[in-house]
């Protein structure tokens, strides 16, 4: 039974998840110009060869804490950055089934390049963070690992506390902005391929999987709940494909691709694996509940014209009443905003936060 249960909700999260005018320069660092599109870098090697041979950018891993965990991260900086002065800071929240060295790190990565202090870090419970039980997807504690993230950027002296912000993808970019709506050290939120995580379980990835299908895998995850605790062993269901066969969503083709392919962005700490017993909190949470009343701090929001997720954001920028924007990259997917696309959102996100995290005025 529990090999049953654990295919149809495979099944079930296939179908859901399985997923410009710039800032005035100044002196100041984060509201350099942005250069000329940066090259593009499509594979996890060449992202590594591109940061090691990079003499403007400082990497550094660190590590912080989150409540009880020891949380792990990597700070990136300016090469020529005066540790005597503060500067803004941008937290950078990876996607569902990520790592902090995919996507996150190449967005913190080409922010540092325009003069901001960034950290990418894996969640709690994956990757090289502290936690058990292993590959949980909780998103109240996603979310508090945006929080203490933010705490970790208040005790470095470099960083200004009064400039910090959020930059999330995918997933994170709903837990980005899910905390942002109650964490006002962090002056502003962008997005890029933002999904609500729990709306994406509920509706499917496409926004139209019908209330009984919800339903059948709240039973199903019910029934596995009440296996494990009788003596059944913990079961894993997967983020997206393990292959392209039989596939037919675009974007979980190019999910595939990018996760398990090793020519791509596979990673060890990104097994494309999470724990059954992540579900019905999945389920149970909505990134967005707060966005109309309490998302005070500008928003910005970055999608590809052709990503089945684009209605996540268009639903984001719906209910938000503060400053927002809706930023659409003609073209993009999804998935291409990853990595392919990554620099047609840059300039977006380089003006956005000159714009929002000015220096204080204290």
């Amino acid at each position: 039974m529990i090999n049953k249960i654990s295919a149809f909700l495979a099944v079930i999260f296939a179908a859901s998840l399985s997923f410009t005018s710039i800032a005035e320069a100044n002196n100041e660092g984060g509201n350099r110009p942005p250069s000329a599109e940066p090259a593009i870098i499509v594979t996890l090697a060449d992202f590594t060869k591109t940061v090691n041979a990079d003499r403007t950018v400082r990497t550094k891993r660190v590590a912080f804490k989150n409540q009880t965990l020891k949380m792990a991260g990597v700070l990136f900086s300016p090469a020529e950055m005066d540790e005597s002065k503060k500067h803004p800071a941008v937290v950078v929240v990876h996607p569902g089934g990520g790592s902090k060295d995919q996507t996150a790190s190449l967005y913190a990565y080409r922010l540092a390049q325009q003069g901001y202090v960034t950290l990418a870090f894996d969640a709690s419970h994956q990757g090289e963070s502290e936690g058990q039980p292993r590959l949980l997807e909780d998103p109240t504690k996603r979310v508090e690992d945006v929080r203490s993230a933010v705490d970790y950027f208040t005790t470095l002296p470099f960083v200004d506390s009064e400039r910090i912000g959020a930059l999330g993808i995918c997933a994170g970019g709903g837990y980005a902005i899910s905390a942002t709506q109650t964490e006002y050290r962090s002056k502003a939120v962008a997005t890029v391929s933002a999904v609500d995580i729990g709306e994406g379980w509920r509706r499917g990835w496409r926004g139209n999987l019908p209330v009984s299908e919800q339903i059948k895998t709240l039973q199903a995850v019910a029934r596995q709940r009440t296996a494990e605790v009788n003596g059944a062993q913990p079961t894993m269901i997967s983020y997206v494909p393990d292959t392209v066969e039989g596939v037919t969503e675009p974007d979980m083709v190019e999910a595939s691709e990018y996760y398990r392919l090793a020519g791509r962005w596979r990673h060890p700490n990104s097994p494309n694996r999470l724990l059954n017993y992540s579900v019905d909190k999945i389920m149970a949470f909505s990134a967005f509940d707060r966005t109309e009343t309490l998302l005070t701090q500008p928003l910005l929001l970055i999608a590809g014209s052709n990503a089945g997720s684009r209605w996540q954001s268009e639903r984001a920028y719906k209910l938000a009443n503060g400053p927002k924007e809706l930023f659409i990259v003609d073209g993009g997917t999804h998935m291409s905003m990853y990595d392919r696309d990554a620099g047609k959102a840059m300039p977006k996100l380089t003006e956005f936060f000159g714009k929002n995290l000015k220096p204080s005025t204290r």
